[in-house]
């Protein structure tokens, strides 16, 4: 296991979000002889070091009033309780096998950097370089607050919480932080993972502009686990936090290295703009790790390609969709069947418009298993119905039946609801989110480019700007590329009666207006 190669992620999976442990045979069966010896001592040990710390970090507030705990931490609370905290913390650690924690480089002092900003952001095991940080305070999930110990660790910690869900806990949480950072020293250095989730480490993905929205320099911090296997990941997919706890306590050791870069400070362009800071920043330690720096981001727990304002699901629903119809037996003609039928939903006018249940699904679909119908309808729907709208648009450009410009005829009838010829900022962003699979939030920037110079959103506006904007034509090009290369629209029922046909050809799926 100990060996000082680099990075050890790799490009084979699909995006970042996914990580599987790669072991050999015998290394399987040695983490399994291994494992069943130190895997139950090790966190056995560090759960009894947690166990102390909940009295300690119970301790360093108790008796405090609200506004007291509002301001930080001073007397003796602080010299006793802290180093015994960064003491208990570092022992914690050591047995679950980071024997060593090596530092590379200074860690700048609070007044030359108040925020320290790490990446790549790996699993809950990247908690390690806050012991050479000596216990910086974090920003963390207001949930977290209610598990054992962890809760009264942040409560020790004075940890800046946010509820992901509640936009205003959000806008509470950004007023804190910067507040904290531009207190010039009274409050203490921070540390925060600007990725804001966990990767495999192949790539840096796009900071959040939390920690540059002061405008200060920062610290740049890089996490190295140079280690044969890879067992600390934990991301959206692959393995699960228990196997990567498993697999790295059943190691001997785990190598980490937290290495300091030199303070970053911002320029006065930066300053006014915290997007292109954290992008600046996010670039310079892509380069410092030999990583690709992208737009990937995680999005309602949903990973994300970022294009312009749009979000670009790295999962395409449509294309699991497509899958699955073709692997209950739908051919060319049964799906060409199956679009007429969700248009011919889309436009009877029924009570619930384009809503429907697994039940109609599999009618209009023309599926023979129920089960099939329910998956499609949760792949696009957490309720009880669906709008079948986002399925016809990506199911009728992905199987190459439709062109594009005519499923956006489609489309932009379909969000046309009062027939104006124009779409409002609203429309837009539903008409997006229907072709991309995935809510849109934010299309002012698509709005704007699309009805320039004063004029309507229009549909020969957007047809422009989606197929020749040098950003928003990867939509066209790409995303909505038909599943098989080479495939061609059919000559079907015309619909599309703009003359503006970008794609010099007549051909549409059925007539929508």
């Amino acid at each position: 296991m100990e060996t000082h190669s680099r990075h050890s992620a790799t490009q084979e999976y699909p995006h970042p979000f996914i990580h599987e442990v790669k072991m050999t045979s015998a290394q399987r069966i040695r983490g399994v002889v291994v494992g069943s010896v130190l895997v139950p001592v090790r966190v056995a040990m560090a759960a009894l070091c947690f166990l102390l710390m909940w009295p300690v970090a119970r301790l360093r507030l108790a008796g405090l009033s609200q506004e007291e705990r509002s301001r930080p931490v001073r007397g003796w609370r602080r010299w006793l309780l802290h180093p015994l905290m960064l003491a208990l913390s570092r022992l914690a650690f050591f047995f679950l096998g980071f024997l060593w924690v090596r530092v590379k480089g200074r860690r700048a002092e609070l007044k030359e950097a108040p925020v320290l900003v790490v990446a790549p952001h790996s699993s809950f095991m990247d908690m390690v370089s806050l012991m050479p940080t000596r216990l910086a305070t974090v920003v963390s999930r207001s949930e977290n607050t209610s598990l054992p110990v962890v809760g009264a660790l942040l409560e020790f910690n004075q940890a800046v919480l946010v509820s992901r869900k509640d936009p205003e806990s959000r806008r509470r949480a950004v007023a804190q932080v910067t507040e904290r950072l531009t207190s010039n020293g009274y409050w203490p250095q921070m540390l925060m993972f600007p990725e804001g989730t966990t990767t495999n480490g192949s790539v840096l993905i796009k900071f959040k502009p939390g920690a540059f929205l002061a405008g200060l320099p920062v610290q740049p911090v890089l996490l190295h686990y140079p280690n044969k296997l890879d067992t600390v990941r934990w991301t959206y997919k692959g393995t699960s936090w228990m196997e990567a706890l498993w697999h790295t306590t059943s190691q001997f050791y785990t190598n980490v290295t937290v290495e300091f870069l030199p303070v970053y400070s911002p320029s006065p362009e930066e300053k006014k703009d915290p997007g292109l800071y954290a992008d600046n920043v996010q670039r310079l330690m892509a380069k410092a790790l030999g990583l690709p720096a992208t737009d990937y981001v995680m999005e309602g727990r949903v990973p994300v390609k970022k294009l312009g304002g749009l979000s670009l699901p790295l999962e395409s629903p449509g294309r699991k969709t497509l899958k699955l119809l073709r692997a209950n037996g739908l051919g060319a003609h049964e799906l060409e069947a199956a679009l007429d039928r969700m248009i011919d939903r889309c436009q009877s006018g029924a009570q619930r418009g384009s809503k429907v249940s697994s039940e109609e699904l599999c009618s209009i679909l023309g599926l023979t298993d129920k089960q099939a119908a329910a998956a499609i309808r949760h792949i696009y729907s957490k309720d009880e119905e669906m709008d079948v709208r986002p399925l016809y648009l990506t199911l009728a450009a992905l199987s190459g039946r439709v062109g594009f410009p005519s499923v956006l005829h489609a489309a932009f009838t379909l969000f046309d609801a009062e027939g104006r010829g124009s779409l409002g900022a609203l429309e837009l962003s539903d008409l997006m989110g229907a072709l991309l699979d995935f809510p849109q939030r934010h299309t002012d920037e698509l709005h704007a480019q699309a009805s320039s110079g004063g004029g309507r959103l229009t549909e020969e506006n957007l047809l422009r700007v989606l197929t020749t904007h040098p950003t928003y034509r990867r939509v066209a090009t790409e995303y909505m590329q038909a599943e098989e290369a080479g495939s061609q629209p059919a000559n079907r029922k015309a619909v599309n009666n703009n003359s503006n046909a970008y794609d010099g050809s007549p051909q549409d799926h059925k007539k929508v207006d």
